[in-house]
């Protein structure tokens, strides 16, 4: 597992409830000389714009927040993969919906100000730092899938923090 900020030169599939991961979409050269079966790549996509006016200063923003998986960077060893591996790994790529939800729940509570830039880039950056805590306890406690009662409990997890954020779901 890995995630983290990655340019969008690439492809990349957006987060979407209905649509699950495929072995096919895991197009990465497979990492040697590791235990690991699989990696999956994915990110949180952040953009935002704020309007001013010359006479009131700023007066709206919008925002961009999107769940990515880079299929390019994501890589899998055909001989290890299964499809419980492959759950793995797709609970990786919700945890990072996960915090898009987060994120765009934190952001609907931010007002208009001379100092939104810096509040809309302090909350990107809080949302990056704890998602990749929770993914390195997830990775930790469920030791890479091994442990099957932990990693039941990350799934039962997981499934109900997204259901709370469920108003920031992407579309």
């Amino acid at each position: 597992m890995f995630f983290g900020l990655y340019p969008i030169d690439g492809e990349v599939i957006s987060w979407s409830a209905e649509k699950k991961l495929e072995w096919t979409d895991f197009k990465g050269a497979p990492q040697q000389n590791t235990s690991a079966a699989a990696m999956v790549a994915s990110g949180i996509t952040f953009s935002f714009s704020v309007k001013e006016s010359s006479d009131r200063g700023y007066v709206s923003f919008d925002t961009n927040v999107e769940a990515h998986f880079y299929p390019n960077k994501s890589w899998y060893i055909k001989e290890r993969a299964n499809d419980y591996i492959l759950a793995h790994e797709q609970l990786h790529f919700d945890l990072t919906e996960l915090y898009v939800r987060k994120l765009r729940s934190q952001i609907s509570k931010l007002k208009i100000s001379p100092n939104i830039k810096k509040e809309l880039n302090a909350l990107h950056d809080k949302i990056n730092i704890e998602l990749a805590k929770e993914q390195y306890r997830y990775d930790d406690e469920t030791n890479h899938s091994l442990i099957v009662e932990k990693q039941a409990e990350w799934s039962d997890f997981i499934k109900s923090e997204l259901s709370k954020y469920v108003d920031y779901a992407s579309k």
